[in-house]
């Protein structure tokens, strides 16, 4: 019986951290920029607070467990840096809150998260009193029972070494307390709803800064200063919600602005494992030089190890392999129980990207893939090894979420086969992990892949390129100057998705490396402050087209993969130079930029309405 309940209490804490993992994902970028979104986690969290203090407690929790647990926790290495126990710090209280929420069997796990919590910031007494005011009761009383077990107990020299180790002395030895969990005349009554000063007080320290100069400061950060670029409001624009890319020094023509790396990006369906091109960075391999994991069921192949772990770890392994997704520390033998699961649902969605041959399904699934590997990585107190490899080149502050939720995005038809096959993924990987796919949040992802990612080609582009079988508006579009037919891949670049385009554009991209590594090259002289502009589709002149019929190509290609009529300086120009009867059916029936940003962006820009929607602008 006590095996059973133990393998049952295993798999749901597994679950619970799958749903704390979607919770990041998916919820806390609201939770961080969406007023009314949080007002709606206080209010369920008061609901939450209130039953759970008029719910039985659970088994009675002894000392000797206690003492197992604390001295399990005192096992565990302090983060070396402020930033490493900053991390650390938000993620155990975002797992307490979580487990919290689960009722009474739970409460054990969240009173040590929270006091693992406790163990690393800098002024013990003052989180106490915090806790005091918004933790429920029965969590609370055992934090300070193991605060005061761990002041009564010795503790080995190692974890008295770590403590020492800390910025702030406050760390070595934690406070006893035993007054502080009683009630008094002045105390916050801890079993009903937290009073609005204590969860003021709650989001000072979980969400510090006010939604808008969180928001409002993105571009103040983004993009990096070194990138010699920053992201401004469209000129003529009056709402600000239309951005563009000015350079911010004066460039030669043909002289490197900046390097960029993917977030994400895909090799094209037919030169998927076929071991000429690597799937990760996208580098042409020599022949039988490719690297082939013993397990892949994409087929992937790489040029390098180097590649090849930074592709397990980023999204392969959770979307196509079968090693457990959580680090040892945290996977408990869930993953040779999730095994037979996870490979029926690969299998599925592997057929499923293979008979679609489209690239923006399988950039919005490692994008969410990624970021869920950063969310588990920001569990462990230290980084090191492999984890490392996860989030390379990310700010700390802003996550990869918040450069893609700037972003302007067109609808997407998604279709609900394909959301429940890659719910079905991620739940056979972690149970509650789906939650951070709902489908409406995978038609966005989607929209946004479709409208931003930019081609990858080498040399001029290939010429081997399948023909497409669908219809001229049903294809597939990126952006490339060379024509999305002559591209080896694709991927999301959160800086370069800024640039507007022209068909006379003011910078070109290049693959130089021979990697997916994007160095953007001035097509003529710039100054400080010019617009960077970029052409989406080939703008040259065919040799069997007339300048009439080129012209036309390229604002047919702009209206059907981007929506929007392109009236450049060179197409107006063009325009008003030819003859009325020379521009066949007038015009592409577009009149509007259909592209749109979220609701979110648009109300803090603003000042939208709440339950406004951002139509075309």
């Amino acid at each position: 019986m006590a095996a059973r309940s133990s393998a049952v209490f295993t798999l749901a804490s597994v679950t619970i951290l799958g749903g704390l993992v979607a919770y990041a994902v998916y919820f806390d970028y609201r939770r961080r920029n969406d007023i009314d979104f949080r007002k709606k986690l206080r209010k369920e969290k008061k609901r939450v607070d209130k039953q759970t203090a008029q719910a039985q407690q659970a088994a009675a929790i002894n000392t000797d467990e206690l003492r197992a647990a604390l001295a399990k926790v005192r096992e565990e290495p302090i983060p070396p840096s402020s930033e490493e126990r900053e991390q650390y710090f938000m993620a155990q209280v975002g797992l307490g809150e979580q487990l919290c929420a689960q009722g009474p069997t739970f409460h054990l796990p969240a009173a040590l998260s929270f006091y693992r919590a406790l163990r690393v910031y800098p002024s013990p007494v003052e989180l106490i009193m915090i806790y005091q005011k918004t933790v429920p009761e029965p969590v609370f009383k055992i934090v300070m029972e193991l605060t005061n077990l761990d002041v009564s107990t010795p503790q080995s020299s190692e974890a008295t070494a770590g403590a020492e180790d800390s910025e702030n002395s406050e760390h070595s030895e934690l406070p006893e307390l035993h007054d502080v969990s009683e009630e008094d005349e002045t105390s916050p009554t801890r079993t009903g709803p937290p009073s609005v000063a204590s969860s003021q007080e709650w989001d000072r320290l979980t969400d510090p800064g006010t939604i808008r100069t969180r928001v409002s400061g993105y571009y103040d950060n983004f993009p990096p200063k070194s990138m010699n670029v920053s992201v401004q409001p469209a000129p003529g624009d009056s709402t600000g919600l239309r951005k563009i890319l000015v350079v911010e020094k004066d460039v030669e023509a043909g002289e490197v602005i900046y390097k960029e790396e993917p977030l994400v990006a895909v090799l094209d369906a037919d030169l998927e494992g076929q071991g000429t091109h690597c799937s990760h960075c996208l580098r042409h391999i020599q022949k039988d030089m490719a690297i082939r994991p013993d397990s892949d069921r994409l087929g992937s192949v790489y040029c390098s190890k180097d590649c090849q772990v930074r592709s397990k770890v980023q999204s392969q392994n959770l979307l196509f392999g079968l090693d457990p997704v959580l680090p040892p520390e945290m996977d408990g033998g869930m993953g040779d129980l999730t095994k037979p699961a996870r490979a029926k649902a690969q299998e599925a969605f592997t057929a499923y990207i293979k008979t679609k041959g489209k690239a923006a399904p399988l950039l919005a699934a490692r994008f969410v893939a990624r970021q869920v590997a950063i969310e588990t990585g920001k569990m462990l107190p230290t980084k090191s090894g492999v984890a490392a490899e996860v989030s390379p080149g990310l700010d700390s502050e802003y996550g990869m979420y918040d450069h893609l939720e700037r972003l302007r995005f067109i609808e997407a038809q998604v279709s609900d086969e394909e959301t429940q096959l890659l719910s079905a993924v991620f739940a056979a990987a972690l149970p509650g992990l789906e939650q951070s796919i709902p489908s409406e949040r995978n038609a966005t992802n989607l929209g946004k892949m479709s409208y931003n990612a930019i081609g990858v080609c080498f040399s001029g582009g290939r010429d081997d390129k399948p023909v497409s079988a669908e219809r001229p508006e049903d294809q597939e579009r990126t952006r490339t100057p060379y024509g999305t037919s002559r591209q080896v891949g694709c991927g999301l670049y959160p800086a370069s998705s800024y640039m507007a385009h022209s068909c006379a554009p003011s910078a070109r991209p290049s693959f130089g490396s021979g990697t997916s590594e994007l160095h953007l090259i001035a097509t003529r002289p710039l100054k400080k402050g010019d617009e960077l502009t970029m052409s989406y589709v080939d703008v040259s002149q065919h040799p069997d087209e007339t300048p009439v019929e080129a012209r036309r190509r390229r604002r047919v290609e702009l209206a059907r993969g981007w929506r929007f009529r392109c009236d450049c300086t060179r197409c107006t120009e063009e325009l008003a130079a030819a003859p009325p009867s020379s521009e066949p059916g007038s015009d592409v029936e577009v009149e509007k930029d259909g592209s749109k940003v979220e609701e979110v962006v648009k109300r803090v820009e603003i000042g939208g309405p709440k339950d406004s929607y951002l139509g075309p602008d």
